[in-house]
């Protein structure tokens, strides 16, 4: 997420009504074994439509029931329709063991972009 923030993609306030809908809710957001999105409502500070990929050094677990997560995917938009085209390629990705292990055992940034650009 502090790609989207530095790029002005989102404000402070976005990553807030994150973690309090976290809080509340839990961690609704996890799209496959490994793999979270986490995102807010457009009002809540998204000011543009992007995303961005964090691989994480170490694996977070969110929930007893889930393995940990390793690569998060920063979703920002900013209103309620145009990021619904990324969402659906991103999670026929996901749906593809074969991608989602290369994703999962990527060890870059530049290395998960590659995979997503073949695929």
């Amino acid at each position: 997420m502090s790609s989207l923030l530095a790029n002005r993609y989102i404000n402070e306030n976005y990553i807030q009504a994150i973690k309090d809908s976290t809080i509340s809710n839990g961690p609704y957001y996890i799209l496959a074994p490994g793999v979270a999105m986490p995102h807010a409502r457009p009002e809540c500070g998204a000011l543009k439509t992007g995303m961005s990929l964090t691989l994480l050094r170490q694996d977070v677990q969110f929930t007893d029931e889930d393995d940990g997560i390793k690569l998060l995917i920063g979703l920002s938009a900013a209103d309620s329709d145009s990021h619904i085209g990324a969402i659906q390629a991103l999670s026929e990705l996901l749906c593809e063991e074969d991608i989602l292990a290369a994703l999962l055992a990527a060890k870059s940034e530049k290395e998960l972009a590659d995979i997503i650009a073949r695929a």
